[in-house]
Parts: C-alpha cells; sequence; structure tokens
C-alpha cells in the first residue's frame, strides 16, 4: 500500500467562515496518482472542523444558525476564564464538529455526492491561517 500525506494551507476570515475545500483536496488526489483508497481530511487545530455539506448560499445561513443555537458566540465560557480569551464558543462547536472526515475515492475520484462538498468550518472568532492535512492511502 502506498501512503501520502499532504497539507494545505487556507486563511478564514474567522468564525462563521465556511470553505469549499473539495477542490484542493481532489487536486491533492489527482496528483497523487492513487486510483482507489480512502482520503483522510484532518483540520489541524481545536477551533476548527471538517464537515460535508452542499455548499450553497441558503445552507450556510442555515449552518451559522444552527452553530449559534448549540453554542452561541455571547455567552460566558469557564474557557474564558482559563485563558482571558472569547472563543470558548468556538471550541465546543469544533468539538461537536468534529477535525476529520473519511472520504473514499475510485478511480481517482472523490466519492462525493453531486452536491456534497468537503467544508473547512472555522469557528475561531479571528482570522485565521489554517491547515489541513490530507492522507491518501491507497
Amino acid at each position: 500500500m502506498k501512503l501520502q500525506t499532504e497539507t494545505l494551507e487556507f486563511r478564514t476570515q474567522g468564525q462563521g467562515d465556511l470553505v469549499d475545500i473539495t477542490p484542493a483536496v481532489q487536486a491533492r488526489l489527482a496528483a497523487s496518482g492513487l486510483a482507489e483508497g480512502q482520503a483522510t481530511v484532518f483540520v489541524v487545530g481545536s477551533t476548527a472542523a471538517i464537515t460535508t455539506f452542499e455548499y450553497e448560499p441558503g445552507l450556510k445561513k442555515d449552518m451559522a444558525r444552527l452553530y449559534e443555537a448549540l453554542a452561541p458566540a455571547g455567552k460566558e465560557y469557564a474557557h474564558h476564564q482559563t485563558w482571558g480569551d472569547d472563543n470558548g464558543s468556538s471550541h465546543v462547536r469544533a468539538a461537536l464538529q468534529g477535525p476529520s472526515l473519511t472520504v473514499p475515492f475510485k478511480e481517482g475520484r472523490l466519492m462525493l455526492g453531486v452536491w456534497q462538498q468537503i467544508v473547512l468550518a472555522e469557528f475561531d472568532t479571528r482570522p485565521r491561517d489554517r491547515q489541513v492535512v490530507v492522507q491518501l492511502p491507497g
């Protein structure tokens, strides 16, 4: 089995930024020469997450409302007292969503649905430079 590990770089705009990273992941897969296997996509850090959904304006708004309902940004979190910062909601949202995703691939193509994209969800309260690790065993 062949294994390749690549790191992608993304600049986010801060809490609420949802970035379609599907083209970048697919490009890495195509460059790998692998035909069949599973792609693992993992964001480095505890205030961002990886998920899939239909990346369109309405659903992006729906996701923002969901995250705000689950972990409101304006509330007080014990995390704020620990570090004197303001991103307790960011950590809670990221923990709920999760940092990674596994997507099977075949014939060098990610096996995503027509309306399914891989999305980097930024939850931190400020813009961030994010590293997304893509591991391709095949």
